[in-house]
């Protein structure tokens, strides 16, 4: 139980971190200077984790087996890091813009699951899309 439960509970508690410092990001500052100062912090902490985690500490030798996903995912990051600052500084409040995207996404992501991955959609789910669109539409009234 612990073994699945306690990765949640990272993505939980980085997720209200995350979201309290983007909404605290200073409106004066360029928002691609944030990030980058972001990504030079967070490198020098993935670089630190790995030496302290890793058995194989040649970092270039697992760089090596890296393949397309990392630099998809590395752009993504970017866009998705100054989408959230924007969605602050234009005025969501904090307590419905994490809500409302990640409801999108999930509902998005179990046609992805479908149609790329193979996986099932059960009528629970498919009422479940619909209950979160509900949700949407009220929340966005």
């Amino acid at each position: 139980m612990w073994q699945m439960a306690w990765p949640i509970l990272v993505v939980i508690g980085a997720n209200i971190i995350y979201h309290i410092s983007a909404k605290s990001t200073p409106d004066g500052i360029d928002l691609f200077a944030s990030l980058t100062l972001t990504y030079i912090i967070a490198g020098i902490v993935s670089l630190a984790m790995f030496f302290l985690t890793s058995e194989n500490k040649n970092i270039l030798q697992e760089m090596s087996k890296a393949n397309w996903a990392t630099y998809v995912l590395s752009a993504t990051i970017v866009f998705l890091e100054f989408g959230y600052l924007m969605v602050y500084r234009v005025g969501w409040p904090v307590s419905i813009a994490s809500l409302v995207s990640n409801l999108a996404v999930a509902c998005v992501l179990l046609f992805v699951g479908l149609l790329f991955y193979k996986e099932a959609i059960s009528l629970r789910q498919l009422l479940g899309i619909f209950v979160c669109f509900a949700g949407l539409f009220l929340i966005n009234k």
